[in-house]
């Protein structure tokens, strides 16, 4: 069965959004997973634990950005 254009667009839309949300929720886990090495709870180098925390806020706060204007300019609606 094909899809209307409609139906498209918005399972399209919907794929976007779990990706941008998991990407989120990834980013999330890094940076608790980074707090808890720099904080001692878990036996990794100091340094390990501050990266890890730094990339997860840039997976929180910019790498969804990306993803979302990679999604609108594969948008088969734009010109």
């Amino acid at each position: 069965m094909s899809l209307s254009t409609r139906e498209a667009a918005e399972a399209r839309a919907r794929t976007g959004f779990v990706i941008i949300t998991a990407t989120r929720f990834g980013g999330v886990a890094m940076v608790l997973l980074g707090f808890a090495i720099v904080r001692g709870v878990i036996d990794l180098p100091y340094a390990v634990g501050a990266v890890l925390a730094v990339l997860g806020f840039l997976e929180v706060f910019f790498l969804p950005r990306f993803i979302a204007r990679r999604f609108k300019a594969e948008d088969p609606r734009q010109p």
